[in-house]
């Protein structure tokens, strides 16, 4: 049976990814190792400032009072006997489009297994106010996908950021292979004021905008569509690389290298 590390940013509690453990466990030996809290939009921060503790919950359960990423790391290198086949992130409740995969903690843990040579997926729903979540709707995609990676693999230094519309499984119109676009928030810092009457900033809320190119995850959402973006570790910028170099003459009398 496959090992599978199952983790999330939205803590221990969350019902996502309760709902992603049962599926998980449809289709390996499935282990949780998660934050104690709600730790979203932390990124790819580990701590190192103090030590972190580990609860057992369950045979097969762990909570860390830490990060996702430090979650990951210490999975792999303490609690469990093997490195995982694969590791699951979430599901998140609330998308992660667009620039949002640069905060966020979902995504980040899934980026942290592939730098530990390990196929991992982050998965994301979509959230709105008032509406309950479907979590089966993500939760049964992601054994299809999982069955899939386990046995075809992924790219060297790749994973998959997995974004899944908030309906039935029956109001799906399919799934499309994405890249990532373009969001950002509009009056996303807010002043507010103690009882002393001091200013604060609070971040967060917004109104988000974003592009309408086709090919996007964003897109791909907004039609009821399930987005995979595939994402690489290697942030280079080839394009810029090669346009540097070839100028880099006009400015010294330096050879590029």
């Amino acid at each position: 049976m496959p090992l599978i590390l199952v983790t999330n940013d939205d803590g221990i509690n969350s019902d996502g990814l309760i709902a992603l453990y049962m599926a998980m466990r449809d289709v390996g030996d499935a282990v949780v190792v998660a934050p104690d809290r709600e730790k979203s939009a932390v990124g790819h921060a580990l701590t190192m400032h103090r030590p972190l503790k580990v609860e057992r919950l369950n045979e097969n359960i762990y909570t860390v009072n830490g990060t996702p990423t430090d979650c990951v790391v210490v999975a792999v290198e303490k609690l469990l006997d093997k490195k995982p086949d694969i590791l699951v992130s979430g599901i998140n409740r609330g998308a992660n489009l667009g620039d949002d995969i640069t905060y966020s903690g979902t995504v980040s843990a899934a980026i942290e297994g592939t730098l530990l040579g390990i196929p991992s997926v982050a998965i994301s729903m979509v959230y709105e106010d008032g509406q309950p979540m479907r979590y089966e709707t993500a939760s049964n995609f992601a054994k299809r996908l999982v069955r899939f990676i386990l046995d075809r693999g992924l790219p060297d230094d790749t994973l998959l950021n997995v974004n899944v519309p908030n309906v039935d499984e029956k109001e799906i119109r399919g799934v499309k292979f994405t890249r990532q676009g373009k969001r950002v928030y509009d009056n996303a810092i807010h002043e507010t004021y103690d009882p002393w009457g001091r200013k604060h900033y609070w971040i967060g809320g917004g109104t988000p905008s974003w592009s309408s190119d086709n090919d996007t995850d964003i897109t791909a959402i907004t039609k009821k569509y399930i987005s995979i973006t595939p994402l690489h570790l290697d942030l280079t910028n080839y394009e810029a690389l090669r346009f540097i170099k070839d100028r880099w003459h006009e400015l010294t009398d330096e050879k590029p290298l």
